[in-house]
């Protein structure tokens, strides 16, 4: 008897809350495609980085699990609520509590198992897509197969009735405090609006908006950890209080009785509006976080995925490439190694110089926007002391000034396919970062150059800024170029080799040079090779960072790749998952509560509004309702991604508009927001005229 009335409660409670149902077989598919990637070997086990993605999957798991676990409490909560007065009844015929418990357990168990079915079925073939799009990020082969893994069924699972244990356990120690009052009592009491205090309350909303503007001026001012999360803390609570403070605005509105609130039905949905954002204050700021997030998280992977690709494949332009800090390497043991594993078509060795000196490197310190006035004293020289320590320690720069031959640097641009430069004997050129261009027409006034003949000072003939390799290979961020006859006059710093191959390098072409690298470091009586001062650095690059050895381009690429992908996977993954839940609470709440709006509807109807009125009418309600968290969450959200993409993109070199990573999450979040909102107007609009017959 009690088996037959649960499956039967269950399948009202399907009809009532399909979009919950239907949310949560979408988060049970996400959850095992995801997971997947825990297990995943074909893929994640040729890269050195394999630890990456089950790290940034892991922590993405984690969140979501949290925020899945209060949906369901949160639903379990609410039905729990809609359904007191049948379970006051229950009681009054003499139904225990723990009784009564049990039905409803039982029916959400058997509610979280029809969503859970189809969503593993769907799970096992998103599996595919999202592996079928990772392999196509990082230039491997793979073919559709289906494929079952236990451990990830394991996992998810695991997970799935983890949220839904902590939700039941709510539960059952939500009913062990109940009694009969309690419960007929349940369903009524947010029926009304309890105004006390609105004139002091309503301050709430002008402050709360204050703070928001705060947002946008003090943020590019938090140079600390811990003011960074003073603000987020002040920011979460300015949230809560925006709900506070907007529903006590517009009761004190209506009650000015203002002209505005007689114009069409707006009285109707003002009261309406403030109803019930002043019971679900703490509902509605959750919502508008989860959005924040949401959004976030979505434009931050679309940044990676811009930059992955606009700009990867020029990170790496030479096939391979060796570094090596003994000027006297000849390189034989690394020809060896790649004209056995690979088909090589030519290589060159040459020499980076220097010529003792560190004023371009004191100009990029003192003049990029990077470093801002970090080593600029307060009346504007130059902090020399400062400036030192940095070319000594910190690595983005070698100790000197670092310079190339005119001969070798147009042998290299042949090799690449750019066009050679002409230099006469007074003449010096710079090639310079892209992302650093912008800037660097002011550095020719900082350098002096001396001619061959130590008489006279070289002039700048042009700054060139092609893909060259400049993240410690041919430089850090630049390389000085200078005719032959004063290269001669310096001194090699550290010595590089190029090779282009004619066909794919091998997958392990990288791991053997780094493995011969490693050998070669100490000698065999135990001595490390001898190197000069300073003669090694990475370049100012802050955002996407890869400084090695050996490059091998067609190994180095996917590597990038997987790791960027390791990013933009999981905050794709948040996102999506925070939205769909949100979309659902907003969603179910009104659906929910149409037997309660189809009275008011009803109403509307016998004073002379017709169906089309009564359709526009609701309309408004539901925009405002799913408006009101959205809007305000893209204006915080929208703040930081607009200063972080503008940061990103002047520290990368990519060529994007600064609004555009947040304006291409704003149209996938109102693509899933648009069919939430279409789903929940059918939806209510049948509710009300299905209950009018």
């Amino acid at each position: 008897m009690m088996n037959k009335l649960s499956f039967r409660n269950m399948q009202r409670s399907m009809k009532y809350y399909l979009i919950y149902v239907m949310t949560m077989s979408v988060i049970t598919a996400f959850m095992y495609a995801f997971s997947s990637l825990f297990f995943d070997r074909e893929l994640s086990g040729t890269f050195e980085m394999n630890g990456i993605m089950e790290a940034m999957i892991g922590i993405a798991t984690f969140f979501i699990v949290l925020i899945v676990a209060w949906l369901i409490n949160y639903m379990v909560k609410f039905m729990l609520e809609k359904r007191s007065t049948e379970f006051g009844i229950y009681m009054l015929l003499g139904m225990k509590k723990k009784k009564i418990a049990d039905l409803y357990l039982k029916e959400n168990f058997l509610l979280g198992v029809v969503a859970y079915i189809p969503g593993i079925a769907v799970g096992i073939l998103l599996q595919q897509v999202i592996m079928a799009i990772l392999s196509h990020m990082v230039r491997a082969p793979y073919q559709f197969h289906i494929s079952f893994n236990v451990y990830t069924l394991l996992v998810t699972s695991l997970c799935y009735a983890g949220c839904y244990f902590l939700a039941m356990f709510r539960c059952r120690r939500k009913f062990k405090k109940m009694n009969i009052y309690g419960l007929m009592n349940a369903g009524r009491q947010n029926e009304e609006i309890k105004e006390s205090h609105e004139n002091l309350r309503k301050i709430i909303f002008p402050i709360s908006i204050l703070l928001l503007i705060a947002f946008w001026v003090v943020f590019p001012n938090l140079s600390s950890t811990g003011m960074i999360m003073i603000f987020l803390i002040i920011l979460v609570i300015d949230i809560y209080l925006f709900y506070m403070g907007l529903s006590a605005w517009i009761i004190c509105y209506v009650r000015k009785k203002k002209d505005g609130i007689y114009r069409g039905q707006n009285l109707f949905l003002l009261r309406q509006f403030a109803s019930k954002v002043k019971t679900m204050q703490f509902t509605m700021g959750t919502l508008m976080a989860l959005f924040t997030v949401a959004l976030m998280g979505a434009s931050m992977a679309m940044m990676f995925s811009d930059f992955q690709n606009k700009l990867l494949d020029t990170k790496w332009p030479f096939d391979v490439q060796i570094n090596s800090t003994d000027v006297q390497d000849d390189f034989a043991d690394e020809q060896e190694i790649i004209q056995q594993n690979a088909k090589e078509k030519e290589h060159y060795i040459y020499h980076i110089y220097t010529n003792g000196k560190d004023q371009a490197n004191i100009w990029m310190c003192t003049n990029l926007s990077t470093y801002g006035n970090m080593y600029v004293n307060e009346d504007g020289s130059v902090n020399k002391k400062a400036v030192t320590k940095m070319l000594s320690e910190d690595g983005t720069y070698c100790r000197y000034d670092t310079y190339m031959g005119i001969s070798d640097y147009n042998h290299l641009r042949q090799m690449l396919g750019y066009p050679e430069i002409a230099l006469q004997e007074n003449e010096y050129a710079i090639h310079i970062k892209a992302r650093l261009r912008n800037e660097a027409d002011p550095m020719p006034e900082g350098l002096d150059i001396e001619n061959a003949a130590g008489d006279g000072m070289l002039q700048c003939n042009g700054i060139y800024s092609e893909p060259f390799s400049q993240d410690g290979h041919n430089g850090g961020d630049y390389v000085l170029i200078v005719p032959d006859a004063v290269i001669q006059t310096m001194q090699p710093y550290y010595s590089e080799m190029v090779v282009e191959l004619s066909a794919t390098a091998p997958k392990d072409l990288e791991v053997k040079l780094d493995n011969l690298a490693d050998s070669k470091d100490i000698d065999s009586m135990g001595h490390a090779a001898p190197t000069l001062e300073g003669n090694s650095c990475s370049g100012s690059d802050n955002i996407v960072v890869y400084v090695a050895t050996n490059l091998v381009r067609d190994n180095v690429i996917p590597e990038a790749k997987y790791m960027l992908a390791s990013l933009i996977v999981p905050g794709f993954h948040i996102g999506l998952v925070f939205v769909c839940v949100a979309l659902t609470v907003l969603s179910v709440q009104q659906l929910s509560d149409s037997s309660k709006y189809k009275r008011r509807y009803d109403v509307l109807g016998k004073i002379g509004l017709d169906h089309k009125q009564i359709n526009k009418l609701i309309w408004k309600q539901l925009m405002a309702y799913y408006l009101c968290p959205a809007i305000f969450a893209m204006l915080i959200s929208g703040n930081v991604i607009l200063r972080i993409s503008r940061t990103f993109i002047h520290s990368t070199g990519v060529h994007t508009n600064v609004v555009q990573y947040f304006g291409i999450s704003v149209l996938l979040f109102f693509g899933i927001y648009l069919v939430y909102f279409l789903a929940t107007y059918v939806g209510f609009k049948r509710n009300i005229y299905m209950r009018n017959r």
